[in-house]
């Protein structure tokens, strides 16, 4: 498999590195001299000194050849432009986009891109999940992420307490598909009643998660005020 690299940054660098010592095929893309003779004299692979958004660069380096192109520049105009000429003017399988501004990822992905990496959403889901992991945390990843296992804390205060599945307002793509209770699973079913100190396992998406901590959160304000 020919992997292309476009952008020899330090996320390109090392990416040229971590695939080169698995053993695979890859090119790399970097439009000033000196950041590709640094890069040469590291690492030793096919390193192009050219512009990435260029089509006779990209056809003249053998980019027909290619299963799947990352764009990792520092622009997202850039890396945009890169992977849709992949897409588009050679027929890539597969593009992946590196994005510096998190406004920018609906675009990308709406414009065809498959899969996008957003330092700063990284980071702040990482931030989210330390302050959140006591009620909600993501257990197991399917499908390269695109559906993930989540585990629910029910804790006292929570509006789930006594409910029955049946009733709850989740979202159409979340599946309960199990409850632990007591270090004991319990197969779900509608008219299974949630208690308090429950484990319930939810198959979802990512983009659920912030729509299923807010009913929790939220959930635990209304009785807090009506306690008071």
């Amino acid at each position: 498999m020919k992997s292309i690299i476009i952008g020899g940054g330090k996320i390109g660098f090392n990416l040229l590195k971590t695939l080169k010592d698995r053993g695979y095929n890859v090119t790399l893309f970097e439009i000033d001299e000196n950041i590709c003779r640094a890069i040469a004299e590291d690492i030793d692979s096919d390193i192009i000194c050219g512009d990435g958004t260029s089509l006779d660069v990209l056809k003249d380096a053998g980019i027909n050849g290619a299963d799947i192109i990352a764009a990792v520049t520092g622009k997202d105009e850039e890396n945009l432009v890169i992977c849709q000429i992949a897409k588009r003017g050679f027929n890539i399988g597969k593009s992946i986009a590196r994005i510096n501004n998190p406004k920018n990822i609906p675009m990308f992905k709406a414009l065809g891109v498959d899969q996008t990496v957003c330092s700063t959403e990284v980071i702040a889901n990482l931030i989210e999940y330390e302050f959140d992991r006591d009620v909600c945390k993501i257990v197991q990843t399917f499908d390269r992420g695109a559906m993930i296992l989540v585990e629910v804390a029910v804790k006292e205060g929570n509006k789930w307490i006594n409910q029955y599945v049946k009733d709850l307002s989740l979202p159409s793509e979340c599946v309960i598909v199990s409850i632990l209770r007591d270090e004991k699973a319990l197969f779900v079913r509608g008219d299974t009643q949630i208690k308090n100190g429950d484990n319930i396992h939810i198959i979802t998406n990512r983009a659920t998660v912030p729509e299923i901590k807010k009913q929790l959160h939220s959930g635990g304000a209304q009785n807090a005020k009506q306690k008071k």
